[in-house]
């Protein structure tokens, strides 16, 4: 988020409440705690270019059942947006149907979730697939951050 905004992207951070998040770093290390600004049933993927899916587990791991998010994140795919995931993100796309004919890089983790969804798994630093409809980037883990980054400003030019 930090990276994106140095870049100049407006970025809103949408949750399920507005109560401020606890992040976590390698599932295990104490993060920042950040603030939404907005509910996710107050989203909608008109308004914004891209929607990001944050990696880690016990965030997504909420997130992936929430149907606020999962309606989310189709709304992007059946407007043909880009849709970026990093880690255990590409849960949440599990969820909603996305993955389905999709390559991605997600954590390893993940792998089986992926394939049988539908989709192919790859140990990538990073990985962008165009195919069925929108653009989809998945990196696995937080030292592909700077593909990651550089990916979704490439989508976003």
């Amino acid at each position: 988020m930090r990276d994106l905004k140095a870049a100049g992207a407006q970025v809103t951070l949408a949750a399920i409440t507005l109560d401020p998040c606890e992040t976590v770093q390698h599932d295990r290390y104490e993060g920042e705690t950040l603030t939404p600004d907005a509910l996710l049933n107050d989203v909608q993927a008109s308004d914004y270019d891209l929607l990001v899916v944050p990696g880690g587990t016990c965030n997504v791991d909420r997130i992936r059942v929430n149907e606020d998010a999962i309606t989310l994140a189709q709304e992007f795919a059946h407007e043909g947006k880009p849709i970026a995931a990093i880690c255990h993100g590409a849960w949440l796309l599990v969820n909603a149907g996305l993955v389905a004919g999709k390559t991605a890089a997600p954590c390893r983790y993940i792998a089986a979730d992926i394939e049988n969804a539908g989709g192919h798994y790859v140990d990538e630093q990073l990985h962008v697939d165009d195919a069925t409809g929108f653009k989809l980037i998945t990196s696995r883990k937080p030292a592909d951050l700077d593909y990651f980054v550089d990916a979704i400003k490439d989508a976003l030019n």
